[in-house]
């Protein structure tokens, strides 16, 4: 960290205390961790308080950490049925803390300190996570808002106009949440007779994978080259 970061840090955890836990960072960029019903009262004085005026909000992010930490590639060996998950999605396993699946992540930036920030929430709930809007302290917020709603499923609270902003007006489900099939649940296409759009189930016919499998030939490999060359 540059010493204006830890100058910050340094700030921000004097004025904020036990609200804030510190985040790992590899970007040179401080992330902090808070609840939920702390959001609106830290937002508020990061922008309004002259240490820190962060005025402009870069974006608001959803995040699924369904399954996270856990890995199903793999390529230093086949599998048994020789195929991997571009043929048959395993669904990621459920979290021992369901509460902290589903999180808004908040860049912020202050632009006459040149610095910034990042906010992480936990949402409560879990089949429907909701968090406070912040549209009442950055207006800009609400199209964000509209896109965590529509990728992910995240409600926020508050937000004065909270439709769909990327998929379509019938789109079934959240296509950024870990367990939505790979190939959607509907299909769309256009019927000349009816003269419209329509939706039907989804026609597309699983397709068989050959995994890049890495093998060890004697030819390129100096390890299996004195093997052979023993044998």
């Amino acid at each position: 960290m540059t010493a204006a970061v830890d100058k910050l840090a340094e700030q921000v955890e004097a004025r904020f205390k036990d609200a804030l836990v510190r985040v790992p960072s590899t970007v040179n960029e401080l992330t902090y961790e808070l609840p939920a019903a702390k959001l609106l009262e830290v937002c508020r004085a990061l922008r309004d308080e002259k240490a820190f005026r962060f005025e402009q909000l870069v974006d608001v992010c959803g995040v699924d950490y369904l399954g996270h930490g856990s890995d199903e590639w793999r390529t230093e060996s086949a599998t048994k049925s020789g195929f991997s998950r571009g043929v048959k999605r395993a669904q990621p396993q459920a979290s021992q803390q369901p509460e902290r699946r589903y999180a808004v992540v908040y860049h912020l930036l202050s632009v006459s300190r040149n610095e910034r920030l990042r906010l992480r929430v936990y949402c409560p709930g879990d089949d429907s996570p909701i968090v406070v809007s912040v549209t009442g302290i950055w207006a800009g917020a609400a199209w964000f808002e509209r896109e965590a709603f529509d990728l992910y499923g995240i409600l926020f609270d508050g937000n004065p106009d909270l439709r769909r902003i990327l998929t379509d007006y019938g789109f079934i489900g959240h296509p950024f949440r870990k367990d939505f099939p790979l190939s959607g649940n509907v299909e769309v296409r256009y019927d000349p007779e009816k003269k419209r759009v329509v939706y039907q189930p989804v026609s597309i016919e699983p397709r068989v994978l050959v995994p890049r499998v890495i093998r060890h030939d004697p030819r390129y490999d100096e390890a299996s080259r004195e093997v052979a060359k023993d044998a």
